[in-house]
């Protein structure tokens, strides 16, 4: 007769159970390294948005105004309306973005805010140093309703002083896209005046925000603890894992004219 070799009910459970162990036990590591990748990828949108600029800055001679007058044309696209949807492609920075002319998502933020609506598309997950590089304390323009924005010249220590970085802005339901990358106190022109607005810096991977500097390298910062300004959206900033990192004095590295 011819023995029939099989698995007993309890050897399948037991191989079951050392495979769901091992599954939970490299699942953090799989993860991990899936954070990296889309951390890696994001970096590199943020120094070519920094290259871009740096590139902008030499043709013009100042680095991309961060909107115009009206608000209808910012630094990553344009719209017809105050209430139009923003075309990627028609931003000050869009000559110098390669061929699609366009800002490269974030891939970590595109899937955060998949099928959710915003009135802020376009900036792919980034925002700009409006405050100090896209624009001047004080609210400056020129006579073609741009911006003025700083010079080269002006930033005396780039290495130090943030361009872009990872942004976000928290409403009822969770998060959008945001243009700007807020400051830790609002400088109408007379410096850090202590109030600050609803923070818009992104500590999207792993309680970290990507920021892209002056003199084009990228870092990865950790958020420090600190009260948040009024949003007057009904977000909520701190579960949303927005703030800011660094000094307050002065506005930190947002400042150009800090002295590290």
């Amino acid at each position: 007769m011819t023995r029939r070799c099989a698995f007993t009910l309890i050897e399948l459970l037991v191989v079951i159970a050392i495979i769901a162990i091992l599954a939970a036990l490299l699942f953090p590591a799989f993860r991990h390294a899936r954070l990296q990748s889309l951390a890696v990828s994001s970096s590199q949108n943020l120094r070519s948005l920094v290259a871009a600029n740096l590139a902008y800055a030499a043709d013009q001679g100042c680095y991309a105004p961060a909107d115009d007058k009206k608000n209808n044309r910012r630094w990553h696209g344009a719209r017809t309306s105050a209430g139009g949807k923003f075309d990627p492609t028609k931003g000050f920075l869009a000559p110098y973005l390669g061929q699609s002319a366009a800002v490269t998502k974030c891939p970590l933020f595109t899937k955060m805010i998949a099928g959710k609506g915003s009135f802020e598309d376009g900036t792919g997950g980034y925002g700009y140093n409006a405050s100090y590089i896209g624009g001047t304390p004080g609210g400056a323009w020129n006579a073609d309703g741009t911006r003025v924005s700083a010079r080269p010249a002006q930033v005396l220590h780039p290495a130090q002083t943030l361009m872009f970085a990872t942004t976000a802005y928290a409403v009822v339901d969770g998060i959008q896209e945001y243009p700007f990358v807020e400051p830790p106190f609002w400088d109408f022109g007379t410096g850090a005046s202590g109030s600050r607005p609803s923070p818009s810096l992104h500590f999207r991977f792993n309680g970290k925000a990507l920021v892209g500097w002056c003199d084009g390298h990228s870092s990865m910062e950790t958020k420090v603890s600190r009260a948040d300004g009024e949003n007057p959206h009904g977000g909520n900033p701190e579960a949303q894992n927005l703030g800011w990192f660094g000094s307050d004095e002065n506005n930190g590295f947002w400042n150009p004219d800090r002295e590290p």
